[in-house]
């Protein structure tokens, strides 16, 4: 990965925090994220190389990570009949009041348990869900992709578009037939940095762009972003990541930035931006592969025409002549065609909720027994905690006719399929065997 050099300092790099912005959202919400609208004008990107700048850099401004943060991408085809009536069987399973009707509404194919939805989106009756793909399907013969699929940010940063891209493509195939290659729906392009300079030290003014809507955002009055132009079809963001992450419980990405530099605790800024395909189209890009050899100029465009930080000159009113804001300079000059950092190293298809909240849950839920028993003594309140617990689903479980142990593995099972851990009945270990499928699967091989 390049970064870009320290070259030294500048005057009037970062300056004193300033008094937040009055006509500004902060203190609205946590993070960045309000809808907005925006148009483009003017003339297309570069799509080959990226901008570069002799500008002083910032002192102390580091490159940690850049990475496609959000993908998501349509196939053309139709479902075969097998799966769409498999498909139709388990959506009904999801939506029965029966817990254990409910647990069996999974569909595995490769190493995916996929649990299926009880509603569809939008026109996309079918919806597949695990920690590497969200997949929509669509009935056979609609004007409309056969899928529409998103690809988790964490599966992203422990494979890679490219990858992806093969593995999805054969994965799509055990539900139908492909005909087209896929398009890109959306694209978000993040960079990971770290820098001394104060994030909202400058007055909303300072953003020179051709968005309509620019917001900052606040929590516990401490700032955590900027976005511009949300809901168009290219949208920014600037935001307090590791903040994000505190609320978020993402703590995978901290294991990329380390190689890079980072130390536990340093507070790493993102700037982000969210192209959709109206976007992509204007600038004659479809596929994957096609974006993702012209990562640099969609950058440039974003970080040169697009939107500018600036420092605002008073004694000049075109405030296209304000002097680019040498941070920006820093990030319109990373290196899209570099590595953009480590991969992380492991990853699970499940959906495994954090082992350390389990922890807290617990812990919390013992402290609360002792307090209203008045008990200090830990083991006696272990031992009272889990009798009263056992007693209390006991009467639950004779309510519906069952034992605690059967009311317990429906619970289990609903949570595998919510997690995607386990497969909970034999059936739905083998959605090959549907006739589509085999029949699909024997004309693949030329029999």
């Amino acid at each position: 990965m390049q970064t870009p050099s320290n070259a030294g300092t500048s005057a009037g790099i970062c300056h004193d925090r300033k008094q937040a912005d009055p006509d500004s959202t902060a203190g609205r919400a946590a993070t960045p994220g309000e809808s907005g609208s925006e148009g483009i004008q003017g003339a297309s990107p570069s799509n080959t190389a990226p901008h570069n700048s002799n500008n002083t850099l910032p002192d102390g401004f580091r490159l940690l990570r850049l990475g496609v943060d959000s993908l998501y991408l349509s196939y053309p085809g139709d479902l075969h009949p097998g799966v769409l009536t498999r498909l139709t069987e388990l959506k009904g399973k999801a939506q029965s009041p029966d817990l254990v009707e409910q647990a069996k509404a999974q569909f595995v194919a490769g190493d995916h348990i996929f649990e299926v939805k009880d509603k569809g989106a939008g026109l996309f009756p079918f919806v597949l869900d695990d920690n590497a793909f969200r997949i929509q399907f669509s009935r056979p013969n609609k004007k409309l992709p056969m899928a529409y699929v998103k690809i988790s940010a964490e599966y992203l940063a422990h494979k890679g578009p490219r990858p992806i891209q093969d593995e999805l493509e054969k994965l799509l195939a055990e539900f139908g037939e492909l005909t087209g290659r896929n398009m890109v729906s959306r694209i978000d392009l993040a960079a990971d940095f770290s820098s001394p300079c104060v994030m909202d030290s400058w007055h909303r003014s300072a953003w020179v762009t051709r968005a309509v809507e620019i917001h900052s955002y606040a929590k516990d009055q401490q700032f955590t972003g900027w976005t511009i132009g949300m809901g168009g079809v290219i949208a920014a963001r600037l935001y307090d990541k590791t903040k994000e992450i505190s609320h978020s419980g993402k703590s995978w990405a901290e294991s990329l930035w380390i190689p890079a530099g980072w130390l536990p605790g340093q507070q790493v800024w993102r700037l982000e931006f969210e192209c959709k395909r109206d976007y992509l189209k204007e600038r004659g890009l479809s596929s994957l592969e096609s974006v993702l050899v012209n990562l640099n100029g969609l950058w440039s465009y974003a970080t040169t025409e697009w939107l500018r930080l600036t420092e605002p000159n008073p004694n000049d009113s075109t405030r296209a002549r304000w002097p680019t804001h040498p941070l920006w300079t820093a990030l319109a000059s990373v290196d899209w065609e570099t590595s953009g950092g480590v991969l992380l190293k492991r990853f699970s298809n499940a959906r495994l909720p954090d082992e350390k909240r389990l922890y807290g849950t617990v812990f919390s839920s013992l402290a609360s027994y002792m307090a209203i028993h008045q008990l200090d003594d830990k083991n006696v309140a272990i031992d009272g905690l889990l009798g009263d617990m056992h007693q209390h689903f006991q009467g639950l479980a004779y309510n519906q006719g069952l034992e605690v142990d059967e009311l317990l593995a429906q619970r289990i099972a609903a949570r595998s399929r919510l997690f995607n851990s386990g497969v909970n009945y034999q059936e739905a270990q083998e959605p090959e065997e549907s006739e589509g499928v085999k029949a699909y699967r024997k004309a693949s091989r030329g029999d």
